[in-house]
């Protein structure tokens, strides 16, 4: 079973507020290795879905109860790819969503995303 990453810095990986969960940002590290899969965009998008699954799991909720994220992409330029990977992990109820180009991402992340579930 994959392992969830460890937080980062001081702060908790998600925290519960009444009906709602709010997840802190999710970069694309593996749980296992500590490490990005690649230095590439489609891989590290691809983790970075794979551990908000894991959040999910944990907290025995699933995609349709994403009701908003906040993705942050080192470029812009990359907004088409990790958006073709982010589309394949929602059914038809889709989240609210803002994403924008930042300078610079913890542990030079190409992507981080951060949302929050309804268990409503």
């Amino acid at each position: 079973m994959a392992k969830l990453p460890t937080a980062v810095g001081p702060y908790a990986t998600y925290r519960h507020a009444g009906d709602f969960i709010f997840v802190s940002g999710q970069l694309p590290v593996d749980g296992e290795t500590g490490n990005f899969p690649s230095d590439q965009m489609t891989d590290q998008a691809k983790q970075v879905m794979e551990n908000i699954q894991l959040v999910l799991t944990e907290c025995e909720a699933n995609f349709d109860q994403i009701v908003k994220t906040t993705c942050f992409l080192s470029d812009i330029q990359n907004f088409a790819t990790f958006n073709e990977i982010y589309g394949r992990y929602f059914g038809t109820t889709l989240p609210a969503r803002s994403a924008f180009e930042v300078s610079k991402l913890p542990k030079g992340a190409l992507v981080e995303v951060e949302f929050v579930i309804y268990k409503g």
